[in-house]
């Protein structure tokens, strides 16, 4: 064999074997990967709360109708007003904000035994077994039921706004709830993600909605109203006098005291649709699945203290500058906007008052499994 024949074959070899290293060393990295996030998304269990000897009894309906035996069973189906319901979105992106607004809640009520949480989940079996498991693990004594939602009949409603995040479809599954949720629910506190409380939430879903009112929230007046709707909406006399003898204020969604009773009966989900059709044939608002609320509650809603709502706290939109809580009293924390506060922790570069989420987080970190 001549000595170019050689070389060229030890060339060859040599290139076969850094071809074999580098796929190698990223299979291993891949494999590396998706270990740690298997890791970073376990859970610690959650410690046990008890009622008070004062919280009264639930008194479980022996009947759901509609076929709806299943509930029974899993004890989400009460009569009177000793449960307090709580609906929320499981979604894997916020689960870990999950978690520490379920260990918030039932930390901070006289009567956790008497609330019954309801999650929305995307409709994969997989992923509903999942959220089971890990729900249950870290919370053996909760109530609580998994509802799938089935995200291809809104997914075609919604339109794009200015934060992807927004765009996502159970983002809309709160416009579902009272089709979702068994009959026998007939009022329910709506909680987001991305919050904690410090006070006990039996306070909260007492909120008296007076003679007529759906929902209940905290009202901001002095936000400026008219941004949440383009030129388009404001400059059409028929779509302009929607809030004609209403005085709207501005209120967020992320905490909400629903009367489904008087959703279903009103067919409030029809009229939110009806909305988000019409957005998509002509751009009459820009955020996401809120301005659809606005167009149709607000002006027509009872109040809430703002305490009950400190929102704004992972800042704007576009850049997630750190906010101060509003002036007075608090009883829940809401990271509404950009930033997030497991997500600023993790980077080491927290706000302020990330430090008051961290102790309701049930991460489980890598160093504690491979102990």
């Amino acid at each position: 064999m001549s000595r170019s024949c050689c070389i060229q074959t030890l060339s060859i070899i040599l290139s076969l074997c850094t071809i074999f290293l580098a796929t190698t060393t990223t299979s291993s990295n891949a494999l590396a990967s998706r270990r740690f996030i298997n890791k970073i998304h376990k859970f610690r269990e959650a410690p046990q709360f008890y009622n008070s000897p004062t919280c009264p009894q639930l008194n479980y309906s022996s009947s759901s109708g509609g076929g709806e035996e299943d509930d029974v069973v899993n004890n989400t189906c009460t009569t009177g007003d000793a449960a307090v319901h709580v609906a929320m979105t499981l979604d894997s992106a916020y689960l870990r904000g999950s978690m520490a607004v379920i260990l918030s809640v039932l930390q901070h009520t006289s009567c956790p035994e008497n609330v019954i949480f309801h999650f929305v989940a995307t409709s994969s079996p997989e992923n509903i077994n999942r959220l089971h498991h890990t729900i249950a693990k870290s919370f053996p004594y909760l109530q609580f039921a998994i509802y799938p939602f089935n995200d291809s009949g809104v997914a075609g409603l919604i339109s794009t706004s200015i934060r992807a995040a927004l765009d996502c479809p159970l983002n809309y599954a709160r416009n579902y709830l009272a089709d979702l949720l068994p009959k026998c629910v007939e009022k329910v506190v709506y909680l987001d993600s991305d919050l904690v409380l410090v006070d006990d939430i039996a306070k909260l879903a007492e909120t008296p909605l007076g003679n007529d009112a759906v929902l209940a929230a905290p009202e901001y007046c002095n936000a400026n109203f008219t941004t949440y709707f383009t030129p388009t909406f404001w400059s059409s006399p028929s779509l302009s006098l929607t809030f004609a003898n209403r005085k709207p204020c501005y209120f967020n969604t992320g905490v909400m005291v629903i009367d489904l009773v008087r959703w279903r009966a009103g067919d409030y989900t029809t009229k939110i649709v009806e909305w988000m059709e019409l957005q998509k044939r002509m751009r009459i608002y820009e955020l996401g699945s809120l301005p659809p609320f606005l167009l149709v509650f607000a002006g027509n809603i009872a109040p809430v203290d703002h305490r009950w709502n400190q929102h704004g706290l992972g800042g704007d939109n576009f850049r997630g500058l750190c906010r101060n809580l509003h002036p007075g009293p608090v009883s829940l924390l809401h990271w509404s906007g950009k930033g997030k506060p497991w997500v600023r922790l993790d980077a080491n570069r927290p706000c302020p008052l990330d430090a008051l989420w961290a102790p309701y987080d049930l991460l489980q970190t890598p160093f504690i499994l491979d102990s």
